[in-house]
């Protein structure tokens, strides 16, 4: 009787496999859905709220906010053609289409005119978009990080993450960082936040990319220069896999930890770890008021279920939700007490705060902290708020998604 059952490795093989089968299905038809969904939100689509443009004097110089691409675009691409020396460009993502040619036309045309010109991309986040748009011509010095950089350390998580990081430097006068990626679809359908800064915080963001090259081209380095400015009202942090260095997640715990009154935190995807979840619950419970901004569906459909697993503790605890309608929010910015503020490439999720290469600008300064507070009042407008009466009475069938899509937290 007893060696008609099976082996306890097989059982667990049994169990692994349907755990597996059950989430390709339960995947696909989530996306099935959800690109039904997209379909009928499209055809209901408004335009969502912009806030223009503004500039906020910073300890180390001007910052204006952007939160429309067409916007910034605009002018990153004056700042291109102004270029007399020096420009970098780095974007995770660079289409092949009307925006990214221009971005391209400029970029040569600064070459043209004897500007040196580095470009930096990731290979894997642009695999759809053909190879030869990428010839920029033997003027420009391309970076093309790599699909698979490994090597034969396939395992060492110094070799993996993906470069992530979004930043345009000119002549080490005028820089840009924050959520954009290249694109027309980035350009007037996705809410996003980016930063132009000046003064001697574009010190710090010529200097993540020269090492960032230096690293990956040793054989043809970029002299860098120093800087005599320690203020550390406005600090970049950069996470960098190879040398297993991730303060941007620090630099969230430590300003979480040191909030007295409020939170405010707009995130394209919202996984936090153990610990971040933690310390946004404690300051609950020390009576600091916590609003989340989340798109109500992402471009990465996976990751919004996973985000709902957090939804009870989060929701229970009093902090509130709320889900930006009909369009893409991709911006990962916070705000702290109306004096610290954040805003740059790293979502709340594993990948970018432990696993990506990305880049954040961390600022104290009550003036800009107030903008961007305004940016996320502005923001509610196009926002659905998620109650915990509503959550608690979502369908079984959801809560049992939600169940089956845990254990995939870690990878994301």
């Amino acid at each position: 009787m007893w060696s008609s059952l099976p082996s306890p490795r097989r059982l667990a093989w049994e169990v692994v496999r349907t755990w597996f089968v059950s989430v390709v299905a339960v995947v696909a038809g989530i996306m099935a859905t959800t690109k039904v969904r997209k379909v009928l939100r499209g055809k209901r689509a408004h335009g969502f709220p912009i806030t223009p443009p503004a500039t906020i004097a910073t300890p180390r110089g001007d910052a204006t906010v952007y939160t429309y691409g067409d916007h910034v675009f605009g002018d990153m691409i004056a700042a291109i053609e102004a270029a007399e020396h020096r420009v970098f460009f780095e974007s995770f993502i660079v289409k092949g289409d009307s925006e990214g040619h221009r971005f391209k036309a400029a970029l040569q045309a600064a070459a043209a005119r004897g500007v040196e010109v580095y470009v930096v991309f990731d290979s894997f986040a642009n695999l759809v978009v053909p190879r030869s748009f990428f010839d920029f011509g033997p003027a420009i010095q391309v970076l093309r990080y790599p699909v698979y950089n490994a090597g034969l350390k396939p395992l060492s998580p110094r070799r993996w993450g993906r470069d992530h990081r979004k930043i345009l430097v000119v002549d080490e006068t005028v820089g840009f960082v924050g959520g954009y990626n290249v694109g027309s679809l980035y350009a007037t359908e996705w809410r996003d936040t980016h930063l132009r800064i000046t003064g001697s915080a574009v010190w710090d963001l010529a200097n993540a990319f020269v090492d960032f090259w230096n690293m990956l081209r040793p054989e043809a380095p970029i002299l860098g220069s120093g800087s005599d400015d320690w203020d550390p009202r406005v600090r970049t942090h950069r996470n960098v896999p190879r040398q297993l260095v991730f303060p941007i997640r620090n630099m969230y715990l430590e300003a979480i930890d040191r909030s007295t009154r409020n939170i405010r935190i707009t995130a394209a995807y919202f996984i936090p770890d153990h610990d971040i979840l933690e310390a946004l619950l404690q300051a609950r419970d020390r009576g600091v008021q916590v609003d989340i901004i989340v798109p109500e569906i992402s471009n990465h459909v996976v990751t919004d279920w996973l985000s709902r697993g957090f939804y009870g503790r989060l929701l229970g605890s009093g902090v509130r939700i709320h889900r930006y309608r009909d369009h893409m929010v991709h911006a990962k910015t916070c705000t702290i007490d109306g004096s610290w503020s954040t805003i740059g490439t790293a979502n709340i999720d594993r990948l970018s705060l432990s696993g990506n290469y990305e880049i954040n600008i961390e600022i104290v300064d009550p003036a800009l902290a107030t903008h961007l507070e305004d940016v996320f009042a502005h923001d509610l407008t196009n926002c659905t708020e998620l109650t915990r009466r509503e959550w608690e009475r979502r369908w079984i069938v959801s809560r049992a998604c939600e169940l089956l899509l845990r254990p995939l937290r870690p990878l994301l």
